[in-house]
């Protein structure tokens, strides 16, 4: 079993930048495919980010695309969202994921096996 968990949520004003962490424990990631997802009060959970296990792809949804970027450790099994240019639409519990293989349906969330508890990130205008 794989336990995520996420921290560096907060709340910001639009424009400024935030970085969320995942530190993932009971068994190496390094060969897992690690992502991002959000979700607000009412709407289903959507795809944010996701990057291969060894780092060489990265894809976000177009709404992020140029402010936010995904990278990943597998020495310290962790992978970390930077967020830049915050926009009041950012706002949501964002879900740090794992799975040891993702097709392309990416975008789903049950593509994922593994998740994270959430973290808040607000951003006012």
């Amino acid at each position: 079993q794989v336990q995520l968990v996420e921290s560096g949520g907060g709340s910001v004003q639009a424009g400024e930048s935030l970085g969320l962490s995942c530190t993932a424990s009971g068994r190496s990631i390094s060969t897992y495919t690690m992502g991002w997802f959000r979700q607000t009060p009412g709407s289903d959970r959507e795809f944010v980010a996701l990057i291969t296990w060894s780092g060489a792809r990265t894809i976000y949804r177009d709404s992020v695309k140029g402010r936010f970027t995904i990278s990943r450790d597998n020495t310290k099994n962790t992978a970390s969202l930077q967020m830049n240019s915050l926009k009041p639409e950012d706002t949501a519990v964002y879900y740090c994921v794992a799975d040891p293989f993702v097709n392309n349906d990416y975008r789903l969330p049950d593509e994922y096996e593994f998740w994270g508890q959430g973290t808040q990130v607000t951003v006012s205008s």
